[in-house]
């Protein structure tokens, strides 16, 4: 979804690399897990990740409560959107620091 290599195997975990030696690692768990919140800093470049949302039928919205479906938001002079993955936790993704102006 990210545009990210396949993830690799490290014990139990599957690891996605990201930027900047920075990883997530993700391993199974036993009964329900809270949708959690994750968000990304990334180049405007790498904002065409917005399409593979679309392309892949999720719902989109420009804010965290969903009140504005199917568009992206401009906040500090860049660009932005929330989205679910597959397990229900809330991704963001935003080409400017929060409060960086613009």
């Amino acid at each position: 979804m990210l545009g990210r290599p396949a993830p690799t195997r490290f014990g139990h975990f599957d690891v996605v690399e990201l930027d900047n030696g920075v990883s997530l690692d993700f391993a199974d768990a036993e009964g329900p897990i809270r949708p959690q919140h994750y968000a990304f800093l990334i180049g405007e470049a790498d904002f065409d990740a917005v399409a593979r949302v679309k392309d892949r039928g999720f719902d989109y919205w420009a804010d965290p409560r969903g009140n504005r479906p199917g568009e992206i938001n401009h906040n500090d002079g860049g660009r932005g959107v929330y989205f679910r993955d597959p397990d229900g936790h809330y991704l963001e993704l935003i080409t400017r620091p929060y409060g960086s102006g613009g």
